[in-house]
């Protein structure tokens, strides 16, 4: 009997039916659970043990470690998160990716769950055509539970044995008898097949479905599951090439957490896994190195005890691994250097939910930034020292580049994640971030006029008196004042933003109300002073420019209030 190029599609689609249930279950408990993950997530910043308890979490919920380690990596990026913090969310990460083990060895091999898939399907069709959003995402766990087993099951039947194909992975069992060396090579093998599929999740069930037709040994597959370890962390590591040196050292970090734990394993290989059998036989579940049924159990004892031991060792490390990091990659010091959103084209989109916990802090971020460029503003005003002065103009002009891109990087971002599969609740944080990107690009480009005109009124030596200064000053403190209640806005819960509307409102009034207070003493001053025509027409444009942030900043305010977002 010969394997050809039909059975070949076959054993592929399995495998692909098999990522796509397991896909679809992840987006389903993702969007039932919606505000509880942002939750989660939040945990985060407390420290090491509750960020291991986050990934651990994180991971079983989203069937990812890859998904999860180039999340932690955006969060970086995106300075949501130290290096410290996100090194102690990888290693939960890493002992959540073992709970696929545990599911398809448990239920995948010991139950005929698959006769379960088409009932579970049946189950799911009627929540899935549910109104009601909770009811939908159970359905579409459900659903997406019974393809994973139905997939698994496939793939058990689509792959040959090896009595009636003994050809086939022919290759394999001639790669076990080199002895030690031939650890090394499957553990290489691991560590392709994880970097091709994708997902070490897919590479642990094709794992377990060798070693349990017997293709391969107890040892062996053990050696392919530490490969996996390897093969996992390329995914953060392309995710970082597009981020900064934080997003890098994170994804260093993960590799050297892994690295090291395969070098001490690989000391004690052969005794951990001689103690799992012991454990096994003890237990009466029959030793791995006999019994090839057996073999996925101990392969999944084998993987839990491995990240489990390997995170317990190295959390007393973190700080060691963090200089080591920072002294493999240091800072280049880059005067303008500002985390982006470049890092969004990589796996991050396939956590749909989680992605607009993301885009919201990166929202914020980008508020913050036009913030920081509002506030160069007086510093024009009272700089005498001409260099400086041009440093301050370059800077301006360098955030209004960098506002405009994350402006444009935000937005299609957010695009693509509205095609996604997504709640109702988190599809109206998109409609309001992205009014909220476009209100702030509107402030980056008010401000950048308003260094504009301040620097033709340098050209033209053309100076404000102390009365002009003094009210241009208050302004500038009320608008500061509108920036901090909008910022604070961005980070509360919806109901909280819209308790604050009316502060909001109060701090607009009070810009709108100043300046038409001195638009009117303008008037009056060019009257009695003819020569301060030119600076009083400068000194207007900046009242102006100011009011119009001040609109911005309530629109800002408005939309994360749920507020006129149409």
């Amino acid at each position: 009997m010969t394997f050809g190029f039909f059975d070949f599609l076959t054993l592929f689609g399995s495998l692909s039916l098999f990522l796509f249930g397991m896909k679809t279950m992840s987006e389903g408990i993702q969007k039932f659970a919606g505000d509880k993950m942002r939750s989660i997530l939040a945990a985060m910043t407390s420290n090491r043990f509750a960020g291991l308890l986050t990934g651990f979490l994180l991971t079983t919920l989203v069937q990812s470690s890859s998904a999860s380690t180039v999340m932690v990596v955006s969060f970086v990026n995106a300075g949501l998160m130290s290096l410290t913090q996100s090194i102690g969310v990888i290693m939960g990460a890493n002992i959540g990716t073992t709970t696929t083990a545990w599911l398809i060895s448990l239920l995948g091999f010991k139950l005929n769950i698959s006769a379960l898939s088409i009932p579970l399907i049946g189950i799911s069709f009627p929540l899935l055509l549910n109104s009601r959003e909770k009811f939908n995402s159970l359905g579409q766990i459900f659903l997406g539970f019974a393809l994973l087993f139905m997939g698994l099951d496939f793939l058990r039947g689509s792959v040959p044995d090896l009595e009636t194909n003994p050809q086939m992975f022919k290759f394999l069992q001639d790669l076990t008898g080199y002895g030690v060396y031939s650890t090394f090579l499957f553990l290489g093998l691991g560590t392709l097949l994880t970097i091709v599929l994708q997902s070490s999740s897919a590479t642990m069930a094709l794992t377990l479905v060798m070693c349990n037709y017997g293709w391969i040994g107890f040892e062996h597959g053990a050696a392919i599951v530490l490969g996996e370890n390897i093969g996992t962390t390329i995914t953060a590591n392309l995710a970082a090439l597009v981020g900064n040196v934080y997003a890098k050292r994170t994804a260093l970090a993960h590799s050297v957490f892994n690295i090291i734990g395969i070098i001490w394993m690989l000391f004690l290989f052969r005794f951990s896994l001689g103690h799992i059998d012991h454990f096994m036989v003890h237990f009466g579940l029959g030793s791995p190195e006999t019994d090839p049924t057996m073999i996925p159990i101990g392969l999944s004892i084998f993987h839990t005890v491995f990240n489990l031991t390997n995170s317990l060792i190295l959390i007393g490390f973190i700080k060691y691994m963090v200089l080591f990091v920072e002294f493999v990659l240091p800072s280049r010091g880059k005067r303008f250097e500002r985390p982006h959103l470049e890092y969004f084209s990589s796996g991050f989109l396939h956590m749909a939910e989680l992605s607009v916990f993301q885009a919201k802090k990166e929202v914020r971020k980008y508020a913050e930034l036009a913030h920081r460029m509002f506030n160069f503003i007086p510093s024009l005003i009272i700089e005498t020292d001409k260099k400086e002065f041009q440093n301050i103009l370059e800077r301006v002009s360098k955030y209004e580049e960098i506002t405009d891109r994350v402006e444009v990087e935000i937005t299609t971002f957010l695009v693509k994640i509205s095609r996604k599969q997504l709640s109702n609740h988190a599809a109206e944080e998109l409609r309001r971030m992205r009014l909220v990107s476009s209100e702030v690009e509107k402030i980056g480009d008010v401000c950048f006029k308003m260094s504009s005109l301040l620097a033709e009124k340098k050209k033209e030596k053309i100076y404000f008196t102390p009365a002009q200064r003094s009210d241009l000053f208050e302004m500038f403190k009320l608008v500061n004042n509108g920036f901090e209640l909008m910022l604070n806005n961005m980070q509360v819960s919806t109901l909280e933003a819209r308790n604050n509307l009316p502060k909001a409102n109060e701090i607009e009034k009070s810009i709108n109300g100043f300046r038409d207070q001195i638009s009117d003493a303008v008037i009056l001053e060019m009257e009695k002073e003819p020569t301060h025509v030119k600076s009083a027409f400068y000194f207007n444009k900046l009242i102006s420019s100011c009011e119009k942030i001040g609109d911005a900043i309530l629109n800002i305010n408005e939309a994360v209030a749920g507020i006129n977002i149409e």
